[in-house]
């Protein structure tokens, strides 16, 4: 029993550190391409592609689909020069206070400037001055280039990931570095938790400053181009105002998110370098860029209404992301839905063998379940979805993928903790016994 449950186990870690992060290395950059110009060219239509590799077979697919844009186009290439430039410099230049990110397993903390929402503000207002006032470029501009900017931050991010690998071996910015000197899972997890660049810190460019700050500019983007080709259909309309909404509350809160998992766990990698730069602004803004070409007439009463529970969704995930943020604030010391917030003093070891502790909230939102906010997540994201109603699957990808995503991110964060925390965690979840949905899971 104990070599069955040994074997069991190495190849558990096999596929872990070989077969699954291979496997999406290699699949998902082809299968971003395939969601644009099914979207674009086979009418959101996953049957059309899959009629269309069928009639093609898959060398005349890649050479149709990929190979043109594989390396960008001069153009894209100017379009992120520019943009990239433009949010590094914003991170750099704007004023903002001091933030300190929660100490590493190696004793470190990291340091950031909290100007994020300044940052966001700035972007939006120069994108919509420059395009539609001083006329200095289509607002359209990211619809008509988006296969070449696909193919342009897909090549540089994969290079840039086995960049971000050389540095953690030879150069890394801080002793929380470490691999597990298999090629393809360092490569794909990546070496350093914190890495910067002259200055400038990685993950929150990536994470922040590149994939949260381009996305709104895209989908500004395909609504333009749908009052182009058709007018501007209030499907349109409720779709990019939830997502607007959510995008500001992000950089309202994005103080807070450099306390998630993606900032204080995982490493910059290929799993949140290439994806922030490539998976988000190719299948978070893929339900929109269906909607271009698919102009769906809600109604007033319809569109109030998709709005109205997407609206409130968003502000319940901020409600509750904020309720953390405000217990861990003040050590506590604040009330929660009135009361003062029931609390579990969770202790744990620094890798330097230094004794911590940090506050779990146990009431308010986070007393219905440990990870109760992904809930409210998942229905915004589903409101600016549905939009496109159910004629196609194509729209609905992202949310399956986020809740999938969410499920697997709760369980590992469930985990972590527990091998963090100890006896702690289990008194936490004692007073918390729900991972997600309240008396369900």
């Amino acid at each position: 029993m104990v070599s069955d449950r040994l074997l069991i186990n190495k190849q558990t870690q096999y596929f872990r550190q070989f077969i699954g992060p291979l496997f999406l290395i290699l699949v998902c950059p082809p299968a971003v391409f395939a969601f644009w110009y099914t979207n674009v060219f086979l009418d959101g239509s996953f049957l059309r592609f899959g009629q269309f590799v069928t009639e093609q077979g898959l060398w005349k697919t890649f050479s149709t689909i990929w190979f043109p844009y594989f390396f960008g186009t001069p153009e894209a290439w100017k379009i992120l020069g520019v943009f990239a430039g433009f949010e590094l410099a914003l991170m750099r230049l704007l004023p903002g206070k001091r933030y300190e990110g929660p100490i590493t397993p190696a004793g470190n903390i990291p340091l950031y400037r909290a100007n994020g929402l300044p940052a966001f503000a700035i972007t939006l207002f120069m994108f919509i001055t420059c395009s539609f006032y001083l006329k200095l470029f289509s607002p359209t501009i990211i619809y008509d280039h988006f296969g070449g900017l696909l193919g342009a931050l897909n090549i540089f991010s994969l290079f840039f990931c086995l960049f971000l690998w050389m540095k953690g071996h030879f150069f890394p910015s801080s002793s929380d570095v470490g691999g597990s000197g298999n090629f393809i899972f360092d490569y794909y997890w990546g070496m350093e938790l914190y890495p910067r660049i002259f200055g400038w810190d990685v993950k929150m460019f990536t994470n922040c400053r590149f994939a949260m700050m381009g996305w709104p500019l895209i989908i500004l983007s395909f609504a333009s181009k749908q009052q182009e080709l058709y007018g501007l259909s209030d499907s349109m309309v409720v779709s990019i105002a939830l997502q607007l909404i959510y995008i500001t509350k992000f950089f309202i809160w994005e103080t807070g998110y450099l306390r998630s998992l993606d900032i204080m766990h995982d490493r910059a990698g290929y799993y949140i370098c290439w994806g922030c730069l490539v998976w988000v602004p190719g299948i978070y803004t893929s339900p929109t860029l269906y909607l271009v070409n698919h102009p769906v007439h809600l109604g007033p009463v319809l569109a109030s209404l998709i709005f109205g529970v997407g609206a409130a969704s968003i502000l319940i995930n901020y409600w509750a992301d904020r309720q953390r943020q405000i217990v861990r604030a003040s050590a506590g010391q604040c009330t929660i839905w009135g009361k003062p917030p029931l609390l579990t003093v969770a202790r744990y070891t620094t890798e330097r063998g230094e004794r911590k502790q940090n506050v779990l909230l146990a009431s308010g939102w986070w007393g219905l379940s440990r990870h109760f906010h992904y809930i409210p997540e998942i229905v915004g994201a589903f409101c600016w979805t549905v939009p496109a109603l159910f004629h196609h699957f194509l729209p609905y990808f992202y949310v399956l993928f986020l809740t999938i995503l969410l499920a697997e991110r709760a369980f590992r964060d469930d985990r972590r903790c527990a091998k963090k925390y100890g006896d702690d965690w289990q008194a936490y979840c004692q007073k918390v016994p729900y991972k997600i949905i309240p008396y369900v899971i």
